[in-house]
């Protein structure tokens, strides 16, 4: 089995709705990394030196490669990162090996089976 790692970058307001996005899609859970900063094209407002922008979560989902569009294109879509700027983005990667998942592959193959 292969996977794929999902990073989105996204506003902390929209984590719960986006965690259960990706998990109607496939995703079988996440990592959140919360606190997060970012900077787009331009510099963000502050408030003397205090930053106005919202807070940032990270999420890294590890999803089986057929799963993966399908996820990202959810992620995508709940984030409204395409309809509004600085909403968040979402990458994938390709993994190489990943361990500590046999408890999750049982379950891969009955959702992805048919595409094996």
């Amino acid at each position: 089995m292969h996977f794929k790692l999902i990073l989105a970058f996204i506003e902390d307001s929209k984590t719960n709705a986006i965690m259960d996005a990706a998990r109607k899609a496939g995703a079988t859970g996440a990592t959140v990394i919360n606190n997060a900063r970012g900077e787009g094209l331009t510099r963000s407002k502050t408030f003397f030196g205090m930053s106005l922008e919202s807070q940032r979560d990270v999420l890294m989902f590890l999803v089986e490669e057929h799963l993966c569009k399908k996820i990202l294109e959810k992620i995508a879509k709940v984030g409204q990162f395409d309809e509004r700027p600085g909403s968040g983005i979402a990458i994938q990667l390709d993994v190489e090996d990943a361990i500590g998942v046999q408890h999750q592959v049982e379950k891969l193959v009955s959702v992805v089976g048919d595409e094996l």
